[in-house]
């Protein structure tokens, strides 16, 4: 679970919220005797569970606490908490008041102290066990440091004074030609024109400007190469400007910051987003079981070798991760490829030919219903994948991405996607992207919910399946 991506991890955190704010109500309710009334009372404070349970993953949200506490001291967390457990608890007095149930008023606000006292527990449990474990080396982010001056050197020895951050120091940037201060790895520099070289080279999950104002005119380009290829920006300087896109205020440690991401989604949709793709992916896994088994059945009696394909893939940021598939080709197929290049359908780094000759009978048939795709469910309860979300490209297809494509990949890949039920693969890769950096840019779970309905339709018509 440690080494999954945050957004997976405070999925996990809000069910187990809700799961624990529902218990707690229920038991303090029967302790306060509201499931001994009649049925009018319990329909009402059924109304008030409902505050009690629902109030708090909306409060947390609000007041940042499903966000990375990295950077964060456990008091001013439990400081938040605090104060979105006393949000909620008016919420649940001012529900008490309007529906007015034959409890007392002390019963939200013994609910309220309980649910802060046990999801408190939790989260400073949490805190402490992860702290622990990034000390340890594992579950760290990679980092690019701008600057190799002292306000840089500052930055680079406070992520070394505290490794429960999590944070590992991969370059610092500069194009100056004024000394480096000693305390910055000389083997670590780069020079502004490797920044593309090292978001090639490297998953870079984050950026720290720690320059000096007099980079401001150099430095605006690199927000933007970052931006473009959706790697987040935090700026830990004074520096001012019109800068795209628009900043967070963040906190950095003891420092004030900002935060250049390309598009800021909210933690609680993401969360919600993630709680679907477990609740539905797990549904679809069960219904789609006899039929993998039919196809797997169909594949080893007509073809020799492996049921499953598996293929590692560029996901989140650019980590790779296996993808599995049933095999639809022979399995020479993958030596066969250079000798089909020049037959390519599709510009750009994508390879894709109708009438494929690697594709075997049986394949065909799976392909053009797209059940070769069902295993990848198993990708999505591991949180490699989401149900909706841009195709996950192959490394070798990343490597030769134009820089503003790579903001595809600031999105976890999903099964089905905006370009899919567009068109599917009768599109070009620009419109590709282009449709991918849409849905990244809008997202929301409505439109999430708008896809996964037009999928089932576009894969009944095989609409340009090959």
């Amino acid at each position: 679970m440690l080494k999954t991506h945050a957004r997976q991890f405070h999925t996990l955190i809000l069910s187990v919220d809700l799961l624990l704010s529902g218990a707690v109500y229920v038991a303090f309710a029967s302790l306060f005797g509201v499931f001994a009334g009649g049925e009018e009372q319990v329909l009402r404070a059924v109304g008030l569970g409902v505050v009690a349970c629902f109030a708090w993953p909306i409060a947390l949200d609000q007041f940042d606490l499903y966000g990375s506490q990295r950077r964060r001291g456990v008091l001013s967390a439990c400081l938040r908490l605090a104060m979105a457990a006393a949000v909620v608890t008016a919420l649940m007095l001012l529900t008490w008041a309007v529906a007015r149930p034959a409890v007392p008023f002390t019963l939200p606000i013994a609910v309220g102290c309980a649910q802060f006292l046990v999801l408190g527990t939790l989260r400073v449990g949490i805190w402490t066990t992860l702290r622990a474990v990034r000390r340890r080396g594992r579950n760290y982010r990679n980092v690019l440091i701008f600057g190799t001056g002292q306000r840089a050197a500052q930055v680079g020895a406070e992520i070394q004074r505290n490794p429960a951050w999590g944070l590992k120091v991969v370059a610092y940037v500069d194009d100056r030609d004024t000394p480096v201060d000693e305390r910055v790895p000389a083997e670590q520099v780069h020079k502004l024109w490797d920044l593309e070289d090292l978001l090639r080279e490297h998953v870079i999950d984050e950026a720290l400007l720690a320059c000096p104002r007099s980079m401001m005119g150099t430095i605006a380009p690199a927000v933007a190469i970052l931006s473009e290829a959706g790697v987040p920006v935090t700026l830990l300087s004074d520096l001012f400007g019109d800068m795209v896109p628009p900043p967070r205020v963040t906190q950095f440690g003891s420092m004030a910051a900002l935060s250049f991401a390309p598009v800021h989604h909210s933690r609680f949709e993401l969360g919600a987003k993630r709680a679907i793709d477990v609740a539905a992916g797990a549904l679809l896994c069960l219904a789609a079981a006899p039929i993998v088994g039919l196809a797997a059945l169909a594949i080893r009696l007509t073809s020799p070798g492996p049921i499953l394909f598996r293929q590692v893939r560029s996901g989140l940021n650019g980590h790779t991760f296996e993808m599995l598939k049933l095999r639809t080709m022979y399995v020479d197929a993958e030596a066969r490829k250079a000798d089909l290049l020049e037959l390519n359908e599709m510009d750009g780094p994508v390879f894709k030919i109708q009438n494929d000759p690697r594709i075997t009978p049986v394949g065909g048939f799976l392909r053009r219903f797209s059940i070769d795709e069902l295993p990848q469910l198993w990708n999505v309860l591991r949180g490699d994948m989401s149900l909706v979300g841009p195709r996950p490209p192959l490394p070798s297809e990343v490597s030769q991405y134009r820089n503003r494509d790579r903001r595809r990949l600031s999105m976890r890949p999903g099964l089905t996607c905006l370009w899919q039920v567009s068109g599917r693969n009768t599109i070009g890769f620009d419109d590709w992207v282009r449709l991918d950096l849409e849905y990244i840019d809008r997202w929301h779970l409505a439109q999430d919910a708008r896809i996964l309905l037009r999928t089932p339709s576009a894969v009944l018509r095989a609409r340009g399946a090959s």
